[in-house]
């Protein structure tokens, strides 16, 4: 029995991954194969019309999207049209590119407002640009850490960067946009961005522009660069910037010393146990 027949609206927010028909879970194909009704978002045509051959009735959010609309109305079009659809008892998937929770903001709004109104509502987690960017350029975030920023917020706010670990900034290709209205900012807004890292990390250092594949076919994006060339390449709003370690790990004596001593302590007080459960 579907949602619709028993008249109580819900929305399920999945992820499709990265890779077209790669990177689609058990779980989140059952939503959209089940659901009443399946809203898509993909910025990739071939990607929305992979999900129509599982859903030939799934409904696109690209045409909310227009040049020089904002994308704050844009997203909260594409929120209400999914909630109109869960408030007349319908189950509801939305479907987007990647992982629904991660640089989306419709998905995590959609939630919000239909728990707050009372319905089910849950996201799925997928595969993101993120997962790829690791596996792709071989990087383990636990090895030195990773700062993460959107690029954008990071000229806007004074962020402490630490060059010991790798920085990732994304939607590198609008960075600076204050407007939200912008598909691509200028030479002029990167150089901005330039001027601001190297606050922290010489003209010369290596950079990546990295972009995941999205299809079986393709490769992934990974050019290399230095940062006083950052203005001159060729972006998009999905390509993201990876700043390796620009310096070593430096130990924090004091505490590696205050640690010793608390082991020093905790060894002693084993013993102690140890002891006094033999006594006994």
């Amino acid at each position: 029995m579907t949602t619709a027949a028993i008249g109580r609206g819900s929305l399920a927010c999945v992820g499709l991954g990265m890779m077209l028909g790669a990177h689609l879970g058990p779980r989140a194909r059952g939503h959209i194969e089940l659901a009443d009704i399946v809203f898509v978002a993909a910025s990739d045509a071939l990607v929305e019309l992979w999900v129509q051959q599982m859903r030939p009735d799934a409904r696109s959010l690209q045409p909310f999207y227009a040049e020089g609309k904002s994308r704050r109305q844009t997203y909260r079009e594409m929120v209400e049209a999914m909630l109109v659809e869960v408030r007349a008892g319908r189950s509801v998937c939305g479907a987007f590119y990647g992982h629904p929770g991660v640089f989306a903001t419709v998905p995590h709004d959609a939630i919000a407002k239909a728990r707050a109104e009372g319905f089910d509502a849950s996201m799925d987690a997928a595969v993101s640009a993120e997962d790829c960017l690791y596996a792709d350029l071989g990087i383990d975030p636990g090895r030195v850490g990773c700062q993460h920023y959107e690029a954008s917020q990071f000229l806007f706010y004074r962020r402490r960067v630490d060059p010991s670990a790798h920085l990732v900034l994304w939607q590198i290709g609008i960075v600076g946009d204050r407007s939200c209205r912008r598909f691509a900012t200028t030479e002029a807004h990167r150089r901005l961005l330039i001027e601001r890292l190297l606050e922290d990390y010489p003209a010369g250092h290596g950079l990546i522009v990295y972009e995941a594949a999205t299809l079986p076919i393709a490769s992934p994006r990974m050019e290399r660069i230095t940062l006083e060339r950052l203005a001159d390449v060729k972006l998009h709003m999905h390509s993201t910037l990876v700043v390796p370690p620009a310096m070593t790990m430096v130990p924090d004596e004091a505490m590696l010393a205050r640690l010793a001593q608390l082991e020093t302590q905790l060894a002693g007080r084993s013993v102690l146990l140890a002891e006094s459960s033999t006594v006994d």
